[in-house]
C-alpha cells in the first residue's frame, strides 16, 4: 500500500536546501518513494528537480515521519512545485494546475492520496497582490480538491520565512506578513486544513530560501500539523459514534 503526498507551490516547496548541508537521505528500506515517469522509484535527491540547482526539500522529513507513524505503509511523493511561480500561474486551467492534477491522478492509480502540501507566496508579496491572496488560494484549492475528487484530503500550508525582510534587493518581500495572514485565514476557514509557522527557521545566505536544516525542521512541522488535522477528525468521528450509540440506547429504554 502506497500513501501519496502531492507537493505544490514555488521554490521553497521544490526545495533549495544545499545538498552538502543536508542530513543523509534514507529510503527506509524502500518505503519512501518518488513519482518518476508515472512509476514509483525509491526516493532520491533532488526530489523535486524543477531547476538545475534544486536541493533538499521539506517533503523528505515529512514522508519519513509519516512512514514512522504508519507501519507497513510506503510513502510516495508527487513532485509538482515550480520555483518563482505566482498564484496566477497556479490558477485553475493553467499549466501548473493541470500538471498537478494530471500527476496526482496518475499517482492515485497506484496509491491513496493522503495529503496536499503547499508552500508559495514570495511571488505574491507585493501590496497589489497580497490583498487578493486569500481569494485566489481558496479558488485554487477548491478546484484542486474537486478535480481530484478529494474533498476531505488534508491541505497543509506553510508560512513564509521571517528572513525575507532581510533580502534588501527584493523590497516587496517586506510584506511577507500579509501573505502569512492570508495563509492562516485560509487554514482557519477551509475544511481539514492547517497552517504551519516558519518562525525561527534558518535560510540560505540569499535570505530567500530555507536552508537544509530549516527545511528538515519545516517538514516535521508540516507533519505535526497534518497529524493534528487527522486527530481532530478522528476525535470528532468518535464523538459522533458515541452520541449515536447513546441515542440508540436511550430509545431502547
Amino acid at each position: 500500500m502506497i500513501h501519496s503526498i502531492l507537493i505544490i507551490g514555488q521554490s521553497n516547496m521544490a526545495g533549495r536546501g544545499l545538498l552538502a548541508e543536508a542530513k543523509p537521505l534514507s529510503n527506509m528500506g524502500g518505503r519512501l518513494k518518488v513519482l518518476r515517469n508515472g512509476r514509483w522509484q525509491n526516493i532520491y535527491r533532488p526530489v523535486n528537480p524543477d531547476r538545475p540547482f534544486s536541493g533538499t526539500c521539506l517533503a523528505e522529513s515529512f514522508a519519513a515521519k509519516y512512514a514512522e507513524d504508519h507501519e507497513g505503509v510506503q510513502v510516495g511523493i508527487i513532485p509538482c512545485a515550480d520555483g518563482g511561480t505566482s498564484l496566477n500561474q497556479w490558477r485553475e486551467g493553467g499549466l501548473l494546475f493541470d500538471h498537478a492534477v494530471y500527476m496526482a491522478r496518475l499517482a492515485m492509480r497506484t496509491s491513496n492520496l493522503a495529503a496536499i502540501l503547499w508552500h508559495q507566496g514570495e511571488a505574491d508579496c507585493a501590496p497589489d497582490l497580497n490583498c487578493h491572496y486569500l481569494e485566489k488560494l481558496t479558488a485554487i484549492m477548491t478546484a484542486l480538491r474537486r478535480e481530484l475528487s478529494a474533498e476531505d484530503i488534508p491541505i497543509i500550508v506553510g508560512g513564509l520565512g521571517d528572513f525575507l525582510k532581510d533580502r534588501l534587493e527584493s523590497p516587496n518581500l517586506a510584506y511577507y506578513g500579509k501573505v502569512n495572514e492570508a495563509l492562516r485565514e485560509f487554514a482557519d476557514l477551509a475544511h481539514r486544513c492547517a497552517y504551519v509557522s516558519a518562525e525561527g527557521l534558518t535560510s540560505n545566505p540569499d535570505n530567500l530560501h530555507f536552508s537544509a536544516e530549516g527545511l528538515y525542521e519545516f517538514g516535521l512541522r508540516y507533519y505535526e500539523a497534518f497529524r493534528a488535522v487527522e486527530d481532530t477528525e478522528r476525535v470528532f468521528a468518535e464523538k459522533v459514534d458515541m452520541d449515536a450509540a447513546y441515542r440508540t440506547a436511550m430509545e431502547e429504554l
